[in-house]
């Protein structure tokens, strides 16, 4: 089968190879799926640069986490009847060599979801990472109806199914994103109010769309970037509000203004899909299949790579500001 690897980590054109390699065998309580399609995610491109959280222990890395296709064949203690369904893929590269990067990959039967026929492989390989992180980061503190949630980056990956997944459940939701086109795309998913970043006042935008005296009127923020958005997070977060965070690229050891956080009496809570506990995966996977079986859960979709180009795919990641996920394409 065709796939792409790396030996070592490095730059996205020095290491990742193209080839051919054998194709796996799904063992007990796995299935093999023939991949349509890989998402590529930024812990993907962190682990590959040797920036990630754990160090791998493989002579030979097939990444990937996320990908869409259609069960193959099914290993021991599998129903037989999983054959040809369409499937959506999450952390199958977790605790493992070999991911989607691939046009074969055998993992455990419960992370190969079903992908129902009215979503694409595109919008499927759009799920994993960003979904799950998405509905845990929304509901990870409790119901949300009624609150106001601020989801900064409100046109990422996370942010923009965070979006939705708060607005469906009753919550008033304002972003912050970067240009126009990202505030449309914020509304489009659900939000009340986009504030653009680069452009305008964000503490004075909540203020004014809240009316609180204070200025303090957000409930729970879901934050993609902890170090960098703390200060303008603080001045507009209710007393006894919450901020769960699942990325800091501004820095990994931020200072913690712990006397501001002690007298809002806020709580921090922190998200990393792959040490999610497995009641938080059942949750969101449940809802996110309810929102693809509605047809009412949008995606965002970037650009795409052929498999040969798997490196451009990496480097899309890195530049950042992607109109979408990246995928690439095996089939």
């Amino acid at each position: 089968m065709k796939a792409a690897w790396y030996e070592e980590a490095g730059a996205a054109r020095a290491v990742l190879t193209v080839g051919e390699m054998p194709r796996p065998e799904p063992g007990p309580g796995e299935v093999l799926v023939r991949v349509h399609v890989s998402g590529v995610n930024p812990s993907d491109t962190k682990t590959r640069a040797g920036k990630g959280a754990r160090a791998n222990p493989w002579p030979r890395i097939v990444p990937h986490q996320d990908g869409a296709g259609v069960v193959e064949a099914v290993g021991p203690g599998v129903e037989p009847g999983r054959i040809g369904q369409r499937v959506w893929l999450y952390e199958a590269q977790l605790g493992r060599a070999f991911g989607t990067a691939a046009e074969y990959v055998a993992l455990p039967a419960a992370q190969a979801v079903p992908l129902p026929e009215n979503t694409s492989f595109e919008a499927g390989a759009a799920l994993g990472v960003p979904a799950l992180t998405a509905h845990r980061c929304v509901f990870g503190g409790g119901p949300v109806a009624g609150q106001v949630l601020l989801v900064t980056g409100g046109a990422g990956a996370v942010g923009f199914y965070a979006i939705q997944f708060a607005a469906r459940a009753g919550a008033r939701v304002v972003a912050t994103v970067s240009s126009a086109a990202q505030a449309e795309a914020a509304l489009a998913a659900g939000a009340v109010l986009a504030i653009n970043r680069r452009e305008e006042d964000v503490p004075a935008r909540v203020a004014s769309f809240c009316g609180d005296v204070e200025g303090r009127g957000i409930d729970r923020v879901i934050d993609v970037n902890f170090a960098a958005n703390l200060p303008d997070v603080l001045r507009v977060l209710k007393r006894g509000g919450s901020i769960v965070t699942y990325a800091s690229d501004a820095g990994l050891e931020p200072a913690i203004p712990f006397r501001q956080l002690l007298n809002l009496n806020a709580r921090l809570d922190f998200v990393l899909v792959y040490t999610m506990g497995e009641e938080a995966h059942r949750a969101a996977i449940a809802a996110t299949t309810e929102g693809l079986a509605h047809g009412t859960l949008r995606h965002r979709i970037g650009p795409r790579f052929p498999l040969a180009r798997i490196a451009e795919a990496h480097e899309a990641v890195e530049a950042g500001g992607a109109p979408g996920k990246v995928l690439v394409m095996l089939a």
